[in-house]
This record gives structure tokens, sequence and C-alpha cells, in this order.
């Protein structure tokens, strides 16, 4: 790392943390204060509550601390005439901006793998909290489809991952051949347990005199392969959030069942590619940048700046509310939109770039 990029580079991150703790300070304060009443009493529930949310409000904060940060570095910059005089002793300006898109990408991919980790449910966990409800969760009369098995739960409870009053029924040729009566299920080792399981089988073909039904009785019953508790809870809750490897999950499970993905496909596109669209916001409000302080209007630029990430960040984040509600099909809503977006700040930035 040369002399140049450590400077850049150091201005940069002081800025943005200083943005993103301030950030993060305020969103989580004004959520504790207006939460405050419902939120037990207890210190141990409280600082869960509050880490929660400052993980929560992260996957908000840091994308657009990336770029106010950047605002704030540029307006330094210019303004102690720095700006000018890397250009004018011949420093490329890509010597001045790559550094700063190769940490934000760093960065906005540190945030996507921790979205693959149960911290990507913080908003449900904050919510439980709230709601006096983090230390069980149960779920009733919950009814699904599985490959060839349709299951009904009277009681799930996906905390610890077992189920009460179970009835699964195998299906074959749209006929019902087998059914499974269960008072207990435990899930473990990629598999569902169901304990003295009462198994009845009713034969292949229908004849008066050689037909019966098989009644038989099992200790334990080895059942539905990888249909995951946290998976099963997402699915059954439509307006829960995933992790990165859960959505991924559910949509292969849910597409070998015929059912519609479109929330899961919008959450999952959601967080994995829309927080990229600051990398050509970087790049266009570097080339807007004069680089003379003399004709550099700072109240414009950090107001036009700022008043910009918001609005593009807002129509992310609007699109993906109508892809999430299945108004328009997700790929049409984010990908499409997000790919011009590169290619607009693609032509815009090189248009701009030749000028210095």
């Amino acid at each position: 790392m040369n002399l140049l990029t450590n400077y850049v580079l150091t201005k940069y991150l002081r800025n943005f943390f200083i943005v993103l703790i301030s950030l993060e300070l305020f969103f989580v304060g004004i959520d504790f204060l207006q939460n405050f009443k419902e939120v037990p009493p207890s210190a141990n529930l409280q600082l869960l509550y509050i880490l929660y949310n400052a993980f929560f409000t992260l996957t908000l904060t840091l994308p657009l601390s990336l770029v106010f940060g950047w605002i704030i570095t540029l307006i330094l910059l210019v303004k102690n005439n720095e700006l000018v005089a890397f250009l004018s002793v011949g420093v490329r300006p890509k010597s001045i901006y790559l550094p700063i898109v190769f940490v934000s990408f760093l960065l906005l991919s540190v945030l996507l793998a921790l979205q693959a980790t149960p911290l990507a449910y913080a908003y449900e966990q904050k919510n439980k909290i709230m709601d006096g409800e983090y230390f069980s969760s149960t779920k009733a009369d919950i009814f699904l489809k599985y490959n060839n098995y349709f299951i009904y739960f009277k009681r799930f409870f996906p905390l610890e991952k077992r189920a009460e009053d179970i009835h699964i029924f195998k299906i074959q040729d749209n006929d019902v051949v087998e059914s499974i009566v269960a008072s207990k299920a435990n899930f473990y080792d990629n598999h569902w347990y169901v304990l003295d399981a009462k198994i009845t089988i009713k034969p292949s073909q229908i004849d008066w005199n050689t037909s019966k039904v098989i009644v038989k009785e099992e200790k334990s019953l080895e059942t539905l392969e990888g249909f995951k508790p946290k998976i099963l809870d997402n699915v059954y809750e439509s307006k829960s959030n995933f992790s990165v490897i859960d959505a991924v999950y559910a949509l292969v499970l849910l597409k070998a069942q015929h059912i519609n993905t479109d929330t899961i496909r919008a959450s999952l596109y959601y967080q994995v590619f829309v927080p990229f669209f600051i990398l050509p916001m970087l790049l266009i409000i570097f080339v807007s940048t004069s680089i003379n302080s003399r004709f550099f209007n700072i109240a414009k630029f950090s107001s036009l700046s700022v008043f910009c990430t918001l609005i593009f960040w807002g129509i992310f984040f609007m699109l993906h509310k109508f892809a999430k509600g299945g108004v328009v099909i997700p790929e049409i809503a984010l990908l499409v939109p997000l790919l011009l977006w590169f290619i607009i700040g693609y032509v815009a930035f090189k248009s701009r770039i030749n000028l210095y």
C-alpha cells in the first residue's frame, strides 16, 4: 500500500466509522426509547434487545455510511485543496477511488457473510424479546406439503426442534397410501424421529376378499429427511426474514413442491445483491466533485449527494416490497433495475472521468 492510498483510506475509514457509529446510536437509541415500556425489565434482555437491534440496523446503516463517509472525505479533500494537489502532481484518479471501492466491496461482503449466520434473524429475535416470547416460541396448527407428504403439526416448537400431535400423510398418484399419527416428534441429524408412531397402510389395489388395511406401531420412526425446523418456521411465517443459507435451502425446497417462491427470491436478492448498489454511487459522486475549492459549493454537493443516495436506496427498498408482495416478479423488480443502475453508473463515470 503506497503513501497516497494509506492517506486516503485513513481519512475515509475514520469518517466512515464516525458516521456508522452515529447512525447506529441514533436509530438504536430512538427505537429503544420508543419501545422502552414494552421491553422486559431484565437487564440481560434489554442488552440483547439492543444488540439484536444494532445488527438489524447495521444492514441499513453500513451501506449508507459507506456513501456518507465518502462524501465527507471528498469534501475535506477539496476544501483543503488536497484533491487538486494530488491530480496536479500526476496522480491518476483511479489511485484515489479504487481503494475506496475495494474497501466498500469488502465491508459489504462481510455484511453478506453475517447475513448467512443466525444474526440474520436479529429482527425476529428483537420482536420476540419485546413480546415476551424470547425463551419460548410455539406455532399451532401447521399444515404443509413436503415432497410426497402432507404434514400437520398441532403444536410446533422451532427453537426446541420438536412437534406435538403429528399427522403425516403419504400421497401417491393423488391418493393417500399411508398415514402416520404420533404424539411427539424430534428433529436431529437432519431427520424427524417420530415417537410411538401408529402407521396405517392402505392397500394399493382394493379387493373385497384379499385387500386389508395394515396397522402397525413403531417406537421410533425416521422420516422427513431435510425438513428443517427453522425453514419450516420461516416458511410458515410469511413475514419472517431468512438468512442467506436458509433462503437458498427454502428456495430449493419450495420449488420442489411447486410452491410460489416470490417472497423468498425477493428476500434473497435484496440481501445478496441490492447492498452493492452503492458501488456505482461512489463513482458517480467522485466524478461529480469539483476539484477546485473556489468553485465547489459544499452545501449543494453534500445535500444533493445525500438526497440522491437516499432516493436510490428508497427506490430499491420499494421495489423489494413490491417483489415480496408478489406485485412484480423479483427478477424484474430487483435484478433488472440493479443491472441498469450499474450500467448507468459506468456510463456516467466513463464520460466524466476523461475530463480529469
